[in-house]
């Protein structure tokens, strides 16, 4: 897989207009006409990448690198799989990726795959046996799905974010990172607490692949401490 950062070139895009056939929903006429002239949906397609969102993780990488050689890297809300590419093609042959979702995926090469709703309760337990030791990273692009109020989404979306950062204190090995989807509002500073007090460095990110109109963004912190609490891993794989 290239190691590409985003669309280039500098061909005349032209763009494509969906006529609204009968049955279709406005909503769906404008979603598919956004699809069809996103130019990341293009070059994932010509990169044999599962989603546009590739390029989100990919500009978040080359940013604050996430991703090392070795790694092993834990993707929660893995579907369709375009982080798991990403993450497998950059920690190599030698690294571990194990993407977690309560969608069934259709299998990567070289990426463990896990189907399982991460809310219930003893789910990061379950993960963590098949992590079999600590990890390096941990992903979290989780959401639910959107109600359309965004008050009631922001707090749906930290919600998850939460229950991310409590799984990634645990499996975390010291020095370890962790990057997360949250959307703009404001019941996150509790949150923001928590994380500086465990990670070296934190800090918001907006990727360019992240759609303009779209209110989410990206919590990467770098630099685990490694806290005195975490029993729900052990060095096994260190």
């Amino acid at each position: 897989m290239a190691r590409a950062t985003g669309p280039g070139g500098g061909g005349r895009h032209l763009t494509q207009k969906v006529k609204t056939a009968r049955g279709r929903k406005l909503s769906s006429k404008r979603w598919l006409e956004r699809q069809l002239n996103d130019p990341y949906v293009a070059e994932a397609k010509a990169l044999g990448l599962r989603s546009r969102a590739a390029f989100k993780l990919i500009q978040l990488d080359d940013r604050y690198s996430l991703l090392r050689k070795r790694d092993r890297v834990v993707d929660l809300g893995a579907a369709p799989g375009g982080w798991s590419q990403v993450a497998r093609q950059r920690v190599g042959e030698a690294g571990f990726v194990l993407a977690v979702d309560i969608l069934e995926m259709e299998g990567l090469a070289g990426v463990e795959t896990m189907q399982l709703d991460f809310t219930e309760e003893g789910a990061d337990t379950k993960v963590i046996e098949a992590i079999g030791g600590r990890a390096d990273t941990v992903l979290s692009d989780m959401a639910q799905p959107a109600t359309g109020h965004r008050q009631t989404d922001h707090l749906r979306i930290m919600a998850m974010a939460e229950l991310a950062y409590d799984f990634a204190r645990q499996v975390l090995r010291p020095g370890g990172a962790f990057a997360v989807k949250l959307l703009q509002g404001g019941a996150q500073d509790d949150f923001l607490k928590m994380i500086k007090r465990d990670f070296q460095k934190v800090r918001f990110a907006k990727p360019d692949a992240s759609r303009k109109d779209s209110a989410e963004s990206y919590l990467v912190a770098t630099g685990f401490r490694g806290g005195k609490e975490e029993d729900g891993a052990d060095d096994a794989a260190a």
